[in-house]
């Protein structure tokens, strides 16, 4: 019968025409599987073709740079103003007003005046609207890159000798922004573009926060020109789940001393969470009660809305705006009730109109905190990728992830010399955003118009507005990042591994420092898929009745154990880290070690011609010569042929081959034949480059099989039909 070729792809070179893989039908004919020949590319030249094409410049390719480093102009043409204008214009609204006092009570967490947390949003949603690619995400102020820029902020102005518990109104370097009664009266000289200036307390912490914000831009546009998108790849759900867990404790944990209106001092460090629940004990009894009242009541209004909110969201048209309610109530109160003088409860103060002069971020202050950017770099695109691909996902578009980033990045750069600090997609607003109509990025600029209106008329409405009552709303908008905990025993059912990742990664966020989890979980995560990948499971395979599949004989009941043949299954790539444990299952499950089966044989050899040569007809074990064969050979070798089944090897290294070249030659040794099957291209390449079927492959067709079964009938048979010559 003629030979049947069936050609498959291969990604290697001219080195292999004739290989073929063995495949066997049910007439005993052989099929050959022959692999593709493919010219070597010259790789200097498809580099040099590569780089004349990327520094070309002509008008078409400067138009088309110009429209996907700016896809407004792209879109917006094309923009359906009747189709989309009352959708953009509602949740551009609603994000709006949502946007307000969460910008002012994020500034808490950023260590703050609550303006630059205005110009932020402000900026971020401009910007994003010229460069996002996505139709649905709110980029602005978040809850968890406002933490992390807040926990720089005070380690710096710690360091520069400020006074993290001093409330006083600051004062800028320029005078644009001082209390006429009240000064800091710490000042730190702060070089800036050559020229010294006496800059205060919050002159030098947003000078660490603009500097910081423009060092995680310069990054994230660094990354998208390299295409290092592939480092959020590192960031899995679990570690993502468990660093916002994590993070939300630390926040909580941070507002507490808002709440009951305490003074304690600002931890920092490692370890704050402890230190700052244990000040906050040993301090109780000075609990303001006003705060602690004022407290109670908005987180009961808050949480009992949220929650009617998510009860009757399908018959609401867009969400409540609790947060503004209470925050014009309670500013209201306070402003009336003299809650500051006669309580002494805290309040925000003085909230300037208009903008502040643009300045450079100081380039000296750059240095101090260019470690702190990478992982608020990180941590910002992941999250803003994440949301837009969600998004772009349930809505039927794609997106640029590279795009992104620059869009990410430059929502940094740009607004560090306008007084603002990091910014990043949000997944509360981006569901309320999708949830009330949003079609375009335009809902974006209606939302910085909403911004726009309280910078230039109605913050300084907001002096009167208790510090609790902003810390109410920022614990209220933890619910989601607090409800993960409910998770856990269904995501532990679901998989332990990554239940472990997450506690690992919440338990360091909190306990340590937000990046320093970040670290951790990221290094648990990769150490775990390691671990898995050096005790993988094995197993010895069974043939299903009257077929010809093969499975793990534990874990299916009626499999049929095949004569002679023992099955092997490893479920992992097989590389230095795995080899000993790869011999040690094969030992272990075929019983039969051949090294120590050698090495018995060979002592018994021995002791056989000692006994000859003194002429004693019966051997040292008392047996006579013609048993002494049954002796040599035990019940462990009651197989003749060992398959391998390689369909879970994803590759081999150096290691991994010699490995297979070892147990080829040990139960050679025992006239056991071990025979491959299932393996990929490139398992076959690398066996093949590592001398395994020698070094004209004659023997390749009897060592490699296209399945297990194909391995099994010639390992029944021992023997190639006459018409199987290749």
């Amino acid at each position: 019968m003629p030979l049947e070729h069936i050609h498959e792809l291969n990604t290697g070179t001219m080195e292999r025409p004739l290989e073929a893989t063995r495949m066997e039908n049910t007439t005993s004919a052989c099929v050959l599987m022959e692999r593709k020949t493919h010219v070597k590319m010259n790789r200097k030249q498809v580099m040099l073709a590569k780089l004349r094409k990327s520094c070309s410049c002509t008008p078409q390719k400067l138009k088309n740079f110009l429209m996907d480093f700016l896809p407004v102009l792209r879109w917006l043409p094309k923009y359906k103003c009747k189709e989309y204008i009352w959708g953009d214009v509602m949740s551009g609204l609603v994000i709006g007003i949502i946007l307000v006092p969460q910008a002012i009570a994020y500034s808490l967490l950023a260590g703050l005046k609550p303006i630059y947390s205005l110009y932020t949003s402000f900026f971020a949603n401009i910007i994003y609207f010229l460069m996002g690619t996505s139709r649905h995400v709110s980029v602005g102020i978040f809850s968890l890159i406002s933490l992390m820029v807040g926990q720089v902020v005070d380690r710096e102005l710690l360091l520069a000798g400020f006074d993290l518990n001093d409330d006083a109104s600051p004062v800028l370097g320029d005078g644009s922004l001082q209390n006429d009664t009240q000064y800091n009266t710490t000042a730190f000289n702060l070089t800036i573009a050559g020229m010294n200036a006496e800059c205060g307390k919050e002159c030098y912490a947003i000078g660490i926060a603009t500097a910081l914000t423009f060092v995680a831009g310069v990054y994230q546009v660094l990354m998208g020109i390299f295409r290092l998108g592939f480092i959020s790849m590192y960031l899995s759900e679990a570690v993502l789940d468990g660093f916002a867990t994590g993070a939300s404790l630390t926040i909580l944990t941070a507002q507490v001393k808002y709440l009951i209106g305490i003074k304690i001092p600002r931890s920092q460090g490692h370890g704050m969470l402890v230190i700052t629940w244990i000040n906050v004990f040993r301090n109780i009894s000075q609990a303001n009660i006003c705060d602690a009242i004022t407290s109670a009541i908005c987180i009961l209004v808050l949480v009992t809305a949220k929650e009617l909110g998510d009860r009757y969201k399908h018959k609401l048209k867009f969400p409540l705006p609790t947060e503004l309610v209470v925050i014009v109530v309670a500013t209201l109160v306070s402003h009336y009730g003299k809650l500051n003088e006669v309580y002494a409860s805290s309040v925000s103060g003085a909230i300037p109109t208009g903008f502040i002069p643009p300045k450079v971020p100081p380039f000296n202050l750059m240095l101090r905190v260019a470690v702190d950017a990478l992982p608020l770099a990180i941590v910002s695109f992941v999250f803003t990728v994440s949301l837009s691909e969600m998004c772009a996902k349930k809505y039927a578009y794609s997106i640029k992830a590279n795009q992104e980033m620059f869009a990410v990045g430059f929502c940094n750069i740009i607004p560090s010399f306008f007084h603002s600090f990091a910014t990043s997609a949000a997944l509360a607003k981006t569901l309320v955003k999708t949830s009330t109509g949003c079609q375009t990025q335009v809902s974006g600029v209606i939302s910085a118009m909403v911004v726009l209106l309280v910078l230039l008329f109605l913050a300084p409405l907001f002096y009167s507005l208790q510090k609790c009552v902003l810390a109410c709303i920022i614990i209220v908008s933890l619910r989601g990042a607090l409800r993960k905990f409910r998770d856990v025993p269904s995501r532990y059912h679901v998989n332990k591994v990554d239940t472990f990742v997450w506690i690992v990664t919440m338990s360091a966020s909190a306990l340590i420092s937000t990046e320093i989890g970040l670290l951790v979980g990221i290094v648990f995560s990769l150490l775990c898929i390691i671990v898995r990948t050096q005790r993988p499971r094995t197993a010895l395979l069974g043939q299903i009745q009257d077929t010809n599949f093969y499975e793990d004989d534990l874990e299916y009941e009626n499999l049929s154990s095949i004569p002679k043949v023992k099955i092997f299954r490893f479920e992992a790539p097989l590389y230095y880290a795995n080899k000993d444990y790869f011999l040690k299952s094969l030992y272990r499950l075929t019983n039969l070690d051949p090294n120590l089966e050698v090495a018995r044989r060979k002592k018994y050899e021995k002791k056989e011609k000692r006994h000859l040569k003194k002429g004693d007809h019966t051997t040292a074990n008392g047996l006579g010569i013609g048993e002494t064969t049954l002796q040599l050979v035990p019940k462990q070798t009651d197989f003749q042929a060992l398959v391998v089944d390689c369909s879970s090897i994803l590759f081999l290294d150096t290691t991994g081959v010699n490995t297979l070249k070892e147990i080829l030659k040990d139960y050679k040794d025992l006239n056991i034949s071990v025979l491959l099957a299932c393996c990929n291209p490139s398992v076959i390449d690398s066996l093949k480059r590592g001398g395994y079927f020698g070094k004209d492959f004659g023997s390749m067709q009897e060592m490699l099989f296209y399945s297990i079964h194909n391995a099994v009938q010639f390992a029944k048979d021992q023997k190639l039909p006459a018409d199987c010559s290749v």
